[in-house]
C-alpha cells in the first residue's frame, strides 16, 4: 500500500472543505420515505436523547460485513448516551469505517479520513475515529502517518468504543490529551468471538437487513489478504443466528441477506450436522420473512441438500453471489482456487437444478502471469456462459500475499484494459437479461425513493447496493392500493433502461 503521506500529498490540493465530498457520503443512509427522519432510527427500543449529549456520525465503506460492524458500534454508542446523526457537520465525532480489500478501496478509505478531518477547518474540533479493515490491518502506519486520526480501533476493541470515545471527547474521568497519548491505537486480535448483533443501529432501510452467519476465512487464495485481518473462519452459533433473525423480522425486516466470507461453509466447522441448508429451513419458518438471499458463496460446499433447499424453499431468492475470480486452469492454479472442471460442473448443476436462477460473480483481470491466451479464455467464458450479474477487478498486489511476489506481474494499464473489455461484454449481457424480463409479472420489493424522487424497488435477482433497480409507476388499475415502502408487490415489467427495469403493480 502506498504510504499515507504519499496519498496525503496527492490529495491535499483536491480535498473539499465541506462534507459534500463523495468520500463522506455514507451509501448506507437511505432515504426511504417521509416516515424516516434525517437522523437514523435505532432498530431496538427508543431512547430519549438529551439535548446536550455528544453526537456521532459514520462513513460506512466496503462490504456488508462492515455495515453490520458499523451498525453494532452505533448501537453501543446509542445505548451509552450518544446521539447518532447523518450530517457530519453536526457531529462531535466521525467514525470512518474503512475497507482494506484492494488498493482502490484503501485509497477511498484514506480519502474519507482526510475529508472528515478537513471539516475541522470550520473551527469545530470533531474527533476522527478510524475503524474497519484498514484500521485492523495498518493500525501503526495509520497512527504514524495520519495525526488527523484521533482513534484507530480494530475489531477486538469495538465493544470498548463507547468508553474510548467518551474519554477522547473529555466526557470521562481521564484527561483527554493524556488518554489519546496512551490509547490512540486500540486493535487486538483479528479472530474475535461473536457477540449479540440484533440490537444494532440500522443503516439499512427498515425492511431489509444483513444477517452475518459466519466470519473469517480459512482459504489460502494467493491474491487475498482477508484471512490475515478478518481472522479464522468461525460460524455464528445456531441459536444466535435464529434469535437475531427473529428479532430483525419482528422489527419489520422482510428481506434477510445472508453474509460471511464463505456463506455456504456455514456450520461445517461445528460438525453438528446443521449447515446452511438447515439454517435456511429454520429461517423460512419465521412469519413475516419473505425473502432471504445468499451472498459470498465459495465454489465448494454445495451439497445436494443445499442446492435442493435453494431450489424449493419459496423464501430463498433464486440468486447466488459466488466469486469465481477466473476460469483458466493455469490462472486458477496460481490463485489456489478450485479447478475449471469443478467450477463448470457446479455451474451446470446449479442452472439445471434451480429454475430461474440468477448468478452473480466477480473476476480478476491481470493476475500475475496471465497470458493473452488465458485472458481470451476468460473473455470467451463470459460471452458464452452469460452471468446475469458480474463484476470485474483489475488485480491488486496485496501486502503479505504470495501473488504479490510472483514473477510476471502485468502492467497496470494492461490489467485495466483487460478488466474494461470484460466489463463491456458483461454490460450487453446484463442489458439482454433485463430485456428478457419485459412483459413478465414478477415480485418487486419496494425500497423507497431515489434522489430524483422516483419510487424504486428490486426483484429477487437484485441484491441491495450492487445490482440494478426497478423504477415503479402508479397502479394502472385505480382499485389497487398505492405501493408502500417495504411491501413486496406483484408487478408487470413494462420496459428496461439498460440494466434497470420499469414496472407497475398488478392485482
Amino acid at each position: 500500500m502506498q504510504t499515507c503521506e504519499d496519498l496525503k500529498r496527492k490529495l491535499v490540493m483536491k480535498l473539499p472543505a465541506t462534507c459534500n465530498s463523495s468520500a463522506l457520503r455514507s451509501t448506507r443512509i437511505v432515504k426511504c420515505s417521509s416516515a424516516v427522519p434525517a437522523t437514523l432510527q435505532p432498530s431496538g427500543s427508543e431512547k430519549k436523547i438529551a439535548a446536550e449529549v455528544k453526537k456521532v456520525s459514520i462513513v460506512s465503506l466496503g462490504c456488508p460485513k462492515n455495515v453490520v460492524d458499523g451498525e453494532v458500534m452505533l448501537g453501543d454508542l446509542y445505548r451509552s448516551g450518544f446521539q447518532v446523526v447523518s450530517e457530519h457537520e453536526e457531529s462531535d465525532a466521525i467514525i470512518v469505517n474503512t475497507c482494506g480489500f484492494v488498493e482502490d478501496a484503501k485509497t477511498e478509505s484514506l480519502e474519507a479520513i482526510m475529508a472528515a478531518a478537513s471539516l475541522n477547518e470550520d473551527g469545530k474540533r470533531r474527533k476522527v475515529v478510524v475503524t474497519g479493515c484498514l484500521a485492523q490491518r495498518y493500525s501503526e502506519q495509520l497512527a504514524k502517518d495520519l495525526p488527523e486520526a484521533d482513534l484507530v480501533v480494530g475489531f477486538e476493541q469495538y465493544s470498548n468504543l463507547s468508553t474510548a470515545l467518551r474519554e477522547t471527547l473529555g466526557m470521562g474521568d481521564l484527561d483527554s490529551n493524556e488518554y489519546l497519548k496512551k490509547s490512540r491505537v486500540q486493535v487486538g486480535d483479528a479472530t474475535v468471538a461473536f457477540r449479540p448483533e440484533w440490537d444494532r443501529f440500522r443503516l439499512t432501510p427498515k425492511h431489509t437487513a444483513y444477517l452475518r452467519v459466519a466470519e473469517g476465512c480459512n482459504h489460502a487464495c494467493t491474491f487475498c489478504a482477508i484471512p490475515g485481518f478478518r481472522g479464522k473462519f468461525r460460524s455464528k452459533p445456531w441459536a444466535s443466528v435464529l434469535e437475531e433473525a427473529k428479532r430483525l423480522v419482528e422489527s419489520g425486516v422482510v428481506e434477510l441477506n445472508l453474509i460471511a466470507e464463505d456463506t455456504n461453509q456455514y456450520g461445517m466447522d461445528r460438525r453438528d450436522g446443521k449447515g446452511l441448508a438447515e439454517l435456511m429451513r429454520g429461517l423460512g419458518q419465521l412469519e413475516g420473512l419473505r425473502w432471504m438471499r445468499i451472498l459470498y458463496a465459495y465454489p465448494s460446499y454445495f451439497t445436494e441438500e443445499l442446492v435442493e433447499e435453494i431450489a424449493t424453499n419459496p423464501k430463498v431468492c433464486k440468486y447466488l453471489d459466488m466469486p469465481l475470480q477466473h476460469i483458466s486452469n493455469l490462472t486458477l492454479l496460481g490463485m489456489n482456487r478450485p479447478t475449471q472442471d469443478h467450477t463448470m460442473k457446479l455451474l451446470q448443476r446449479l442452472r439445471e437444478k434451480i429454475p430461474d436462477l440468477a448468478l452473480r460473480t466477480t473476476f480478476i483481470s491481470g493476475f500475475p502471469g496471465e497470458t493473452d491466451e488465458q485472458h481470451r479464455e476468460l473473455v470467451k467464458f463470459v460471452q458464452e456462459f452469460r452471468f446475469e450479474r458480474m463484476g470485474c477487478f483489475a488485480y491488486s498486489e496485496e501486502d503479505g500475499t504470495p501473488a504479490a511476489s510472483y514473477e510476471g506481474q502485468i502492467p497496470q494499464k494492461m490489467r485495466e484494459r483487460r478488466r474494461d473489455e470484460i466489463t463491456m461484454l458483461q454490460q450487453r449481457v446484463g442489458e439482454q437479461f433485463a430485456e428478457s424480463l419485459v412483459g413478465r409479472e414478477v415480485d418487486v420489493l419496494v425500497d423507497g425513493y431515489n434522489d430524483d424522487g422516483c419510487l424504486i424497488g428490486r426483484t429477487q435477482w437484485d441484491a441491495p447496493d450492487v445490482d440494478p433497480i426497478v423504477f415503479l409507476s402508479d397502479p394502472v388499475d385505480p382499485s389497487l392500493p398505492p405501493m408502500e415502502v417495504g411491501q413486496i408487490r406483484r408487478c408487470k415489467i413494462d420496459g428496461n433502461s439498460l440494466f434497470d427495469l420499469e414496472a407497475h403493480p398488478v392485482a
